[in-house]
Protein backbone atom coordinates (compact mmCIF):
# COMPACT_ATOMS: atom_id res chain seq x y z
CA UNK A 1 0.00 0.00 0.00
CA UNK A 2 1.12 3.28 -0.72
CA UNK A 3 1.81 6.11 2.09
CA UNK A 4 -0.14 9.14 2.96
CA UNK A 5 0.95 11.97 0.32
CA UNK A 6 1.16 15.52 0.98
CA UNK A 7 0.94 17.75 -2.11
CA UNK A 8 -0.15 21.37 -3.23
CA UNK A 9 -3.52 21.95 -4.79
CA UNK A 10 -4.56 25.92 -6.24
CA UNK A 11 -7.80 26.57 -5.53
CA UNK A 12 -9.77 29.51 -5.60
CA UNK A 13 -6.66 31.65 -6.05
CA UNK A 14 -4.80 30.27 -3.14
CA UNK A 15 -2.36 27.56 -2.89
CA UNK A 16 -3.61 24.84 -0.23
CA UNK A 17 -1.55 21.70 1.13
CA UNK A 18 -3.22 19.00 1.36
CA UNK A 19 -1.88 16.41 4.35
CA UNK A 20 -2.45 12.56 4.99
CA UNK A 21 -4.11 12.14 2.08
CA UNK A 22 -4.54 9.24 0.27
CA UNK A 23 -3.11 9.25 -3.89
CA UNK A 24 -6.64 7.95 -5.03
CA UNK A 25 -8.94 10.26 -3.20
CA UNK A 26 -11.06 12.29 -5.51
CA UNK A 27 -10.85 15.95 -5.73
CA UNK A 28 -14.36 16.12 -4.46
CA UNK A 29 -13.37 14.22 -1.09
CA UNK A 30 -10.29 16.92 -0.90
CA UNK A 31 -12.22 19.77 -1.37
CA UNK A 32 -14.94 18.78 1.31
CA UNK A 33 -13.04 16.91 4.10
CA UNK A 34 -9.52 17.94 3.57
CA UNK A 35 -10.02 21.70 2.31
CA UNK A 36 -13.26 22.41 4.12
CA UNK A 37 -14.61 23.54 0.93
CA UNK A 38 -18.34 21.99 0.88
CA UNK A 39 -19.69 23.60 -2.01
CA UNK A 40 -19.58 20.83 -4.37
CA UNK A 41 -21.48 18.04 -3.49
CA UNK A 42 -21.08 14.33 -3.67
CA UNK A 43 -24.40 12.85 -5.15
CA UNK A 44 -23.96 10.25 -7.51
CA UNK A 45 -20.07 9.46 -7.38
CA UNK A 46 -19.92 8.44 -10.81
CA UNK A 47 -20.05 11.74 -12.79
CA UNK A 48 -23.88 11.63 -13.83
CA UNK A 49 -25.24 14.59 -11.55
CA UNK A 50 -23.14 17.28 -11.50
CA UNK A 51 -23.78 18.46 -8.29
CA UNK A 52 -19.66 18.35 -7.50
CA UNK A 53 -18.77 20.40 -10.83
CA UNK A 54 -15.87 22.76 -10.68
CA UNK A 55 -13.73 24.69 -12.68
CA UNK A 56 -9.96 23.10 -13.43
CA UNK A 57 -8.01 25.20 -15.90
CA UNK A 58 -11.08 26.66 -17.33
CA UNK A 59 -13.42 23.75 -17.72
CA UNK A 60 -16.52 22.54 -15.79
CA UNK A 61 -15.66 19.08 -14.33
CA UNK A 62 -17.39 16.81 -12.11
CA UNK A 63 -14.71 16.93 -9.14
CA UNK A 64 -15.90 12.99 -8.43
CA UNK A 65 -13.93 11.72 -11.45
CA UNK A 66 -11.09 13.51 -11.15
CA UNK A 67 -8.47 12.23 -9.00
CA UNK A 68 -7.00 14.54 -6.24
CA UNK A 69 -3.48 14.28 -7.01
CA UNK A 70 -3.71 14.46 -10.58
CA UNK A 71 -4.99 18.32 -10.19
CA UNK A 72 -1.94 19.54 -8.33
CA UNK A 73 -0.58 21.61 -11.79
CA UNK A 74 -4.20 22.41 -12.65
CA UNK A 75 -6.19 26.07 -11.41
CA UNK A 76 -9.19 25.02 -9.10
CA UNK A 77 -12.59 26.76 -8.97
CA UNK A 78 -15.05 26.00 -6.77
CA UNK A 79 -18.51 27.92 -6.28
CA UNK A 80 -16.85 29.78 -2.99
CA UNK A 81 -14.29 31.23 -5.21
CA UNK A 82 -16.75 32.49 -7.95
CA UNK A 83 -17.40 35.80 -5.68
CA UNK A 84 -14.36 35.51 -3.20
CA UNK A 85 -15.21 38.69 -1.26
CA UNK A 86 -18.37 36.40 -0.04
CA UNK A 87 -20.81 38.38 -1.83
CA UNK A 88 -23.43 36.76 -4.30
CA UNK A 89 -22.62 36.98 -8.13
CA UNK A 90 -25.14 38.14 -10.48
CA UNK A 91 -25.76 34.41 -11.33
CA UNK A 92 -26.67 33.50 -7.72
CA UNK A 93 -28.29 36.17 -7.21
CA UNK A 94 -30.22 35.94 -10.56
CA UNK A 95 -30.85 31.98 -8.94
CA UNK A 96 -32.49 33.37 -5.99
CA UNK A 97 -34.64 35.91 -7.92
CA UNK A 98 -36.09 33.50 -9.85
CA UNK A 99 -36.81 30.84 -7.34
CA UNK A 100 -33.78 28.33 -9.46
CA UNK A 101 -33.30 27.43 -5.70
CA UNK A 102 -35.26 24.76 -3.79
CA UNK A 103 -33.67 21.90 -1.91
CA UNK A 104 -30.16 23.58 -2.95
CA UNK A 105 -28.29 20.61 -3.75
CA UNK A 106 -27.74 21.05 -6.99
CA UNK A 107 -27.37 24.56 -7.20
CA UNK A 108 -23.50 25.44 -6.86
CA UNK A 109 -22.68 22.80 -9.70
CA UNK A 110 -25.35 24.88 -12.11
CA UNK A 111 -24.20 27.96 -10.86
CA UNK A 112 -20.46 26.67 -11.80
CA UNK A 113 -21.51 25.13 -15.26
CA UNK A 114 -23.31 28.58 -15.80
CA UNK A 115 -20.65 30.97 -15.10
CA UNK A 116 -18.16 28.56 -17.18
CA UNK A 117 -21.01 29.28 -20.13
CA UNK A 118 -21.22 32.56 -19.58
CA UNK A 119 -17.55 33.39 -19.15
CA UNK A 120 -16.80 31.71 -22.90
CA UNK A 121 -20.23 32.98 -24.48
CA UNK A 122 -21.94 36.10 -23.27
CA UNK A 123 -24.92 35.57 -25.41
CA UNK A 124 -25.39 31.74 -24.99
CA UNK A 125 -28.58 30.70 -27.21
CA UNK A 126 -31.72 28.54 -25.18
CA UNK A 127 -29.78 25.21 -26.99
CA UNK A 128 -26.50 26.35 -26.33
CA UNK A 129 -27.57 26.91 -22.08
CA UNK A 130 -29.25 23.48 -22.33
CA UNK A 131 -26.03 21.75 -23.19
CA UNK A 132 -23.82 23.38 -20.69
CA UNK A 133 -26.03 22.23 -18.39
CA UNK A 134 -27.21 18.60 -19.69
CA UNK A 135 -25.15 17.06 -17.11
CA UNK A 136 -26.70 18.40 -14.22
CA UNK A 137 -29.51 17.10 -12.74
CA UNK A 138 -32.15 19.57 -10.85
CA UNK A 139 -34.63 16.99 -9.45
CA UNK A 140 -36.95 20.15 -7.49
CA UNK A 141 -37.46 23.41 -10.10
CA UNK A 142 -38.06 21.48 -13.88
CA UNK A 143 -35.44 23.83 -15.27
CA UNK A 144 -37.78 26.79 -16.15
CA UNK A 145 -36.79 28.76 -13.24
CA UNK A 146 -33.29 27.87 -14.33
CA UNK A 147 -33.47 29.25 -17.56
CA UNK A 148 -35.39 32.42 -16.77
CA UNK A 149 -32.37 33.25 -14.55
CA UNK A 150 -29.73 32.49 -16.77
CA UNK A 151 -32.06 34.83 -19.51
CA UNK A 152 -32.37 37.50 -16.62
CA UNK A 153 -28.57 37.38 -15.71
CA UNK A 154 -27.88 37.64 -19.79
CA UNK A 155 -30.17 40.46 -19.91
CA UNK A 156 -28.38 42.61 -17.26
CA UNK A 157 -24.92 41.90 -18.37
CA UNK A 158 -26.34 43.74 -21.71
CA UNK A 159 -25.83 40.77 -24.09
CA UNK A 160 -28.38 40.81 -27.23
CA UNK A 161 -29.56 38.57 -29.53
Amino acid sequence: MSENQIYTLTVNGSQREVKDSWIGESLLYVLRERLGLPGAKGACEQGECGSCTVMMDGAAVCSCLVLAASAVDADIKTVEGLAPDGSLTDVQQSFINNGAVQCGFCTPGLIVAIHNLLDSQPNPSELEVREAISGNICRCTGYGRIFAAVQDVIEQRGATR
